[in-house]
């Protein structure tokens, strides 16, 4: 009898732990290739209010009154922190083009952002190109939507102030903060 109740309570314990299903993973703050947080690559200008219901949108006004849609959209926390600036494209059904990541929290499935080193994107990632500006380095991520902005400050001085130079990936201290985290959505 005590083998019995044994193997039913050991039945019954299995049955029940392959049964329950896991908590969902928390996304707020979650970079995917085709979200970020709650918005997502197919996510329309004219939703982002039911989108960040809970939050607060804050648009260019002048631009809305001449009767063009606004150029920079910014999202902030209830508290005021800044989450995100985005852009809208500039097609006749606007959906989001370009995503500046304004707040730390965001983080990619990798782990990676804006508190991230050029070394932790570098081996997490396989870079791609790498353009070089006036005063920034961008790093593009092969088969990524995701690129970040590195300021020239960062980079030994012989190479921050020559704009004609092309910056490789060798030359970028391992060290070098991320200005910029943005995704580009087409």
């Amino acid at each position: 009898m005590k083998k019995i109740t044994i193997t039913v309570l050991v039945v019954l314990s299995l049955f029940l732990i392959a049964n329950c299903e896991q908590a969902p993973k928390d996304t707020t703050f979650l970079i995917t290739k085709s979200s970020i947080g709650k918005l997502d690559k197919s996510s329309l200008a004219r939703d982002l209010e039911i989108i960040y219901e809970q939050d607060s949108i804050v648009k260019d006004t002048a631009r809305l009154l001449v009767g063009f849609g606004a150029k920079k959209i910014d999202v902030f926390e209830k508290g005021g922190e800044h989450l995100l600036t985005l852009t809208p494209s500039s097609d006749s059904i606007p959906t989001i083009e370009n995503v500046r990541i304004q707040d730390p929290r965001f983080k990619t499935e990798l782990g990676i952002g804006l508190n991230s080193t050029f070394k932790e994107i570098k081996d997490k990632y396989e870079l791609g190109k790498l353009l070089t500006s006036t005063k920034n380095v961008v790093v593009f991520i092969k088969n990524s939507d995701l690129y970040f902005t590195i300021d020239k400050e960062e980079l030994p001085s012989s190479l921050r102030y020559a704009s004609s130079v092309n910056i490789e990936a060798v030359q970028i201290p391992d060290d070098a903060k991320i200005k910029y985290m943005m995704l580009g959505w087409e």
